[in-house]
């Protein structure tokens, strides 16, 4: 899943004002197993599906970072993308 964007998502995970650079399907996967705040969510699944159909192939990785971005919002967390 080590696939590359076009544009990181800055995103601050840890508390707010301290971002962190999410540039890759990978790392936004290992972002929600992780650091996210919510275990549940209707975005975060989907982001899941997504980041899966773009590692077989499927997806644009730009698909990949638009559902990130859907979950980050939905989860609340302060991005810059």
């Amino acid at each position: 899943m080590q696939t590359l964007w076009a544009k990181p998502v800055l995103i601050a995970l840890e508390e707010p004002g301290v971002y962190v650079s999410i540039d890759s399907t990978q790392a936004a996967s290992w972002a929600l197993i992780e650091d996210w705040p919510e275990e549940d969510g209707e975005m975060l699944d989907k982001a899941l599906l997504v980041f899966a159909a773009v590692d077989a192939g499927k997806k644009k990785p730009e698909d990949a970072r638009k559902a990130f971005v859907d979950a980050a919002i939905e989860a609340g967390l302060d991005i810059k993308s």
